[in-house]
């Protein structure tokens, strides 16, 4: 396999000119870690970069130590080569939202006040486990320069999402003292949060993307017991209900037809997005003790499409959209066909739903692979 390289070539330099002048060690990022944590402008003396061509990216975590990575992450998805964020046209887009938002802002209640007819979660302590070391993983994914699943890589280089991948790489390494790092993050989750009515279409989505992954770097990384994560969630979950409310399906979906590129991405990020909200919730709830309830809310929402439109550039998505098309029509997957079966179906329509479900799985990336063990393990089926 050929060694991967950077998007970027980059001149060698021993330290950025804050720590010359305070003769500290440097660890040579963009904004090295020092830097970040006094709020310092970092900047290289004599250091120059230029664009190289790039045919193929690797996680190689070697590559990442050693490449200037704050403007554009490192990702595996070299058949996105083609597209820049700069080619797309998020404004206008036909999205709708098929479930009262305002359920998804609420649902911090159930766990002290629980709405009749709720169904609890019953995770066993391996789910948990599951759930837990999942989600560590996928901020560890982005402390460490690269996607997570639930981020489009045509969405990475925008604001509020770019300032965010910038923040949570000053714990690669945790610094000594993990506080002082976590007062970084929530004061940027405050202005976000304050800042929330300014945002609207794929920055709004950006906020919740990087409020989200705030969360998780500060409850998996800097200290799960910290009483500002429950406010935290509360204030996740209101800023999920606006972005929800502007839509979560693309109107095309609905009408099994070919919607935009753009419009597809925004609503199946905003989706995955909202489902990893949904496990952070069911972590944190785990964590102090609270139960845990199904998100019926949700219901009817689609689950997360395969990996072969998720990872494919504007006319590779076109073709597999067609794919898509002819297989599932206007009745794509959906989120609750991973719950318990409901009371009176018949035997024909169980067996059905398990051909859905083979056939869904057939072409999910790791994150419909994460959703489904935990559905499964959770609810059988």
């Amino acid at each position: 396999m050929a060694p991967s390289r950077s998007r970027y070539s980059t001149t060698r330099v021993k330290a950025c000119q804050h720590c010359i002048t305070a003769k500290a060690k440097c660890d040579r990022k963009e904004t090295c870690g020092r830097c970040a944590l006094r709020s310092l402008t970092c900047s290289y003396p004599g250091r120059f970069r230029e664009p190289i061509v790039d045919s193929q990216h690797s996680g190689n975590s070697e590559n990442w130590e050693n490449s200037n990575t704050s403007d554009t992450l490192d990702f595996e998805q070299s058949s996105l080569q083609t597209d820049t964020p700069a080619d797309l046209h998020f404004d206008p887009l036909d999205l709708v939202c098929p479930i009262n938002s305002d359920d998804i802002k609420n649902r911090w209640l159930n766990s002290y006040v629980p709405l009749p007819g709720q169904s609890p979660k019953n995770y066993s302590q391996s789910v948990i486990n599951f759930v837990y070391r999942m989600l560590k993983s996928y901020a560890s994914t982005v402390i460490r320069g690269r996607l997570p699943p639930f981020i489009h890589p045509m969405q990475q280089s925008l604001v509020p999402l770019s300032t965010c991948f910038t923040l949570v790489r000053i714990c690669d390494p945790l610094p000594g003292n993990v506080s002082i790092a976590a007062d970084i993050l929530q004061r940027e989750m405050t202005r976000l949060y304050e800042e929330r009515g300014a945002y609207e279409g794929i920055h709004l989505l950006g906020a919740f993307q990087a409020y989200l992954i705030y969360s998780m770097v500060l409850f998996f990384h800097l200290g799960p017991s910290m009483p500002f994560l429950r406010q935290a969630m509360i204030n996740l979950q209101e800023i999920a209900c606006a972005t929800s409310r502007e839509g979560l399906v693309c109107a095309a979906e609905q009408r099994g037809a070919l919607p935009k590129w753009e419009s597809w991405i925004m609503a199946e990020a905003k989706r995955r997005t909202l489902y990893i909200m949904y496990f952070l919730d069911n972590a944190l709830s785990a964590h102090d003790g609270l139960t845990t309830y199904l998100g019926t809310e949700l219901r009817g929402l689609y689950s997360p499409s395969s990996k072969y439109l998720w990872q494919a550039d504007r006319n590779g998505w076109e073709q597999s959209y067609n794919s898509h098309l002819a297989e599932w029509g206007s009745e794509p997957f959906r989120l609750d066909e991973l719950w318990p079966f409901p009371d009176g179906i018949s035997e024909e329509e169980i067996k059905r739903q398990r051909r859905r479900v083979d056939r869904w799985l057939e072409d999910v990336d790791e994150f419909g692979t994460m959703l489904y063990a935990a559905s499964s393990c959770t609810h059988g089926g």
